[in-house]
């Protein structure tokens, strides 16, 4: 008899804004691998994947609703109440006047509509699901599973709303186990939610980017003869696009001829752009705004090096797509992904001056960037999804049989 897991997401593709939504595709499509009868749970009613039962509390709505969805798992009570008055009144009730209406109301819509979902374990992502979670796992008597891909520590430089942190340690205390993405993250919630460590479980995200190995290993595509620097990722404080910006401009002190791409969009877009120009960085730089998966696989082909400067990452999948397609990388050591890209550069955040140093290395030293590439399928090979759902299928069994 297989294992059913009720599973409650916040995005999934093709709708999703970051990371969240990819990591939990791969995670469902690796346990089905393993043969687990996942059914999941989303806000809005536009996303399918063959083999998995995917409810929707918005589905009987979605033909007079023509938006997504009102909420993000990046989303701040500010910018949720700014994009709900952009709604007719008549059906801002159906999302909540604000974010915590709006996330009570998924909460209630989701337990609801799974009271008569078969299920042995449940499975929640991010603070947005976990009251779903804590009580679906209660109505049906079965163990909670929380999976942490980012804290609110990690998405506000360690200045949180009070009110989702709350939530967030909550959802931890309740748990029967927790899935951190990293020991990055696994030290945070023991360090500043006060977790025991042994209710805590390390899966590394994995990657679905091997096949681009083969064809891109050895070649970068490049539309221009001078040097490409890429940071792609959301343009807020956690992402470190300042500190971008920073080592950009010690580099064009030194080599002028190197191209930065900023591919993204985000609350801090206008602010970079600006800042950009103060530092005379205008003839150097772009920004792309946000880009299809298809772009960002151009971008990092172009790309002679990938740079992460997050201050905060409890992941970072951009690391592993970036070295997928042969692009060589600077990680920030406040990244989970610096754990397992072990032949690449790592950096303190704040340390723009070696980050700098770091780059021109790679631009300098052809046989150096080679070797980087060259370690990237032996990283890949181990990180897959149907590995890393191995791991998540172990602990459901243990829940399952304790």
């Amino acid at each position: 008899m297989p294992i059913r897991s009720l599973m409650f997401g916040w995005e999934y593709p093709p709708l999703h804004l970051g990371g969240l939504g990819v990591a939990c595709q791969g995670i469902v499509r690796g346990l089905k691998h393993h043969g687990v009868k996942v059914t999941l749970v989303l806000p809005h009613p536009n996303a399918s994947e063959p083999g998995v039962d995917v409810i929707s509390p918005t589905k009987d709505w979605s033909e007079t609703i023509h938006v997504q969805s009102m909420l993000s798992p990046y989303e701040s009570t500010e910018l949720y109440a700014k994009r709900i008055s952009s709604i007719p009144k008549e059906l801002q009730h159906i999302y909540g006047a604000d974010l915590p209406q709006a996330v009570a109301h998924f909460t209630e819509m989701s337990v609801e509509m799974t009271k008569d979902v078969p299920t042995d374990i449940v499975h929640c992502h991010d603070w947005m699901t976990y009251g779903a979670g804590t009580c679906a796992a209660h109505y049906h008597d079965k163990p909670l599973i929380t999976h942490i891909h980012a804290t609110e520590l990690d998405r506000t430089n360690f200045n949180p709303n009070e009110w989702i942190y709350k939530l967030e340690r909550k959802g931890f205390n309740k748990a029967d186990k927790i899935i951190a993405v990293s020991n990055y993250t696994k030290n945070i919630l023991t360090e500043h939610y006060g977790i025991s460590p042994d209710k805590i479980h390390v899966v590394h995200n994995g990657s679905s980017e091997q096949i681009q190995m083969k064809e891109c290993i050895h070649t970068n595509y490049r539309e221009t003869k001078n040097p490409m620097v890429l940071f792609l990722g959301r343009m807020t404080i956690q992402k470190g696009p300042v500190q971008f910006l920073k080592m950009a401009e010690n580099i064009h002190r030194i080599r002028p001829e190197v191209q930065f791409v900023m591919a993204g969009e985000g609350n801090m877009m206008s602010e970079i752009i600006d800042r950009a120009c103060e530092m005379n960085l205008h003839d150097c730089i772009v920004f792309t705004g946000k880009v299809s998966d298809d772009e960002a696989k151009s971008l990092y082909r172009q790309a002679d090096c990938f740079v992460m400067p997050s201050l905060s990452e409890p992941f970072g999948l951009v690391a592993l797509e970036a070295i997928s397609h042969g692009t060589p990388v600077v990680l920030s050591k406040q990244s989970g992904a610096s754990e397992v890209v072990a032949h690449g550069f790592k950096v303190d955040f704040w340390d723009t001056d070696k980050m700098s140093d770091c780059v021109l290395t790679i631009l300098r030293e052809d046989s150096l960037a080679n070797q980087l590439k060259s370690e990237a399928p032996h990283i890949l090979k181990q990180l897959t999804w149907i590995n890393q759902g191995q791991q998540v299928h172990s602990i459901y069994k243990d829940l399952i049989s304790s």
